[in-house]
Parts: structure tokens; sequence; C-alpha cells
């Protein structure tokens, strides 16, 4: 993980940031945050995905409409 300000955060700093969150939190509450921010990173994959999906579907759509369609014939 890379932050402009910070430069890599590295494992030693992660462990450090999770020990002072365990300090101000405590073991109790712990496991809620941790259940909210798996809940939020489900959301924002489903909602990316679906923004993905919705953006494939919308260029095969205009493709299909830019495609030459037949002349009539001069009879």
């Amino acid at each position: 993980m890379v932050f402009a300000f910070l430069g890599p955060i590295g494992w030693n700093e992660l462990v450090i940031i999770l020990v002072i969150v365990l300090i101000i939190f405590g073991p109790r509450r712990l496991p809620d945050f941790a259940e909210s921010f798996g809940k939020s990173i489900k959301k924002f994959r489903q909602a990316t995905r679906e923004a993905r999906d919705e953006l494939e579907s919308a260029t095969t759509t205009e493709k299909r409409s830019e495609t030459p369609r037949d002349k009539p014939s001069a009879e």
C-alpha cells in the first residue's frame, strides 16, 4: 500500500496501527468493526462490478448500433 504523503506501509507499521486500534476500541468492539469493514468492502466490490457490467453492456450496445446496416438494393 502506498500513500503519497506516507510512503510505503510495511508489516511493522500495520502491526503498530492494529495494536493502537485494539487499545483504543478494546477487544470487544474490534469484531464489530471488522464485520462492518467487511460488509462495506463487499458493497464496494458489488457496486464496482455493477458499474463495470453496465459500462460493458453500454459499449456493446453502442458498437452494435454503429455497425453499417444493409443498404437497400437499387431496383
